[in-house]
Parts: structure tokens; sequence; C-alpha cells
């Protein structure tokens, strides 16, 4: 459906929907203190806010534009009868990042931080993919949940299940090279939503562990 205020068929509506919509479309953890911050955009586009076929509702103007850093994202499953966007892996690759977000449900029993006996293949494969990348920067793991139950319950939940993963990656690290890695391991409840936390598809994406980390240069 065409986005209110934008004529479809004009490449000014699409780059103004593109606009919109795509920056909401990757939370993804990244920074010491917001997970969701992302790189200083160095060029963006210049955008002509005047430009008639743009048909901005009255009063309206655009938001600062910024160039995404985002490369590519795929979803994976290990199940044959579940979908791409059941997300039980998610692989986004940046020029400057790498994130991997596992869905909770596949780690881990609901409500638990116990890890399942599937969970550490999944894990020392992404440790692999550190070793080879050669990181030499913190590696972030960081739990979320959804928004059902208390925030607080969900704060302790979503950060003993980061403490299980960075276990397991540590151990799996520590086993494949000399050199050290230093972690930031945190829990941060329901905030920070992937998905649409109204349904349980979206409460779903929303229960997960990211792995994120900066490849060498």
């Amino acid at each position: 459906m065409p986005r209110p205020g934008i004529r479809p068929g004009t490449a000014a509506a699409a780059l103004a929907f593109a606009l919109v919509l795509i920056p909401g479309a990757a939370v993804t953890a990244y920074g010491d203190d917001n997970p969701t911050a992302q790189p200083t955009p160095s060029a963006p586009m210049k955008i002509d806010a005047s430009d008639p076929d743009l048909e901005l509702p009255e009063g309206a103007t655009l938001a600062a534009p910024k160039v995404l850093d985002i490369v590519s994202v795929t979803d994976s499953s290990t199940s044959k009868t579940a979908t791409a966007s059941d997300g039980e892996e998610r692989h986004q690759e940046s020029n400057s990042t790498v994130t991997y977000a596992l869905q909770a449900d596949v780690l881990f029993a609901k409500n638990s931080a116990t890890l399942s006996p599937t969970a550490a293949s999944r894990i020392k494969a992404i440790a692999s993919d550190i070793a080879a990348k050669k990181v030499t920067t913190p590696i972030r793991v960081f739990g979320f949940t959804d928004n059902l139950g208390s925030y607080e319950h969900g704060k302790v939940l979503s950060k003993k299940r980061a403490d299980a993963v960075y276990k397991i990656l540590s151990t799996a690290l520590g086993s494949s090279s000399t050199t050290g890695y230093s972690f930031q391991v945190r829990g941060y409840s329901e905030d920070y939503p992937i998905a649409d936390n109204s349904t349980e598809a979206g409460r779903r994406q929303n229960r997960r562990v990211e792995i994120t980390f900066t490849p060498a240069s």
C-alpha cells in the first residue's frame, strides 16, 4: 500500500519511502550505552524537500538523511517447516560490524537460561567465524526478551541467557587461539525490540541473544 502523501510510481516516492522505512528495519546492538546506535554517515544523499513529487502533508518535513551501513541480512532456520521470517538465526553484516541474532526459543527452554543440547554447536560456529575474521575489539553478547512478564524479570533472564552464551563462546575462542578476547555481556529485557510485541511471531523474534563484533580491517 502506498505511503500516505507520496505519489506512487516516481523515483522521489521510492526514495522517500526508503528513507522512512529502512532505518527502523534493523535494530542492532552496536554500542555500550545505546545498543541501537549506528555509525555516523559520511555522505548522505541530498534530497530536495520542495520537490512536488514528494507531496508531503502540510506542515510535514523530512527527517535528516543518513546512509545506512547495512550490507546484508540473512535469516535461517534449522526446521524444514519453518520459514525465513521465523528468524531462528539472523546474520547481519555491514561495512563495520557483524551481528548474529540467535532466537532464544531455539537456545533455551521457556523462561530458562539453560542452553539446549544443540545450542553449543551454533555458538561454536560463530566462534569459528570470529577467529577467522581475526577480531580484536570487544565482542558484545546482549540478551533481549519480549514484553511479557515484568521488566525486571526480563532484565535478569536476558542477562543470564547472555552469560550462558558468553561462557560457550569464550571457551570456544580460548581453545581456537592464543590471542585474548574481551567481551561486553549485558541483558536489556524488553528494550530494543526488532519485531512487533503484539503478536507471538514478533515476540519470538524479540526473545534473542545477539553476538556482535567488528572484523579486523
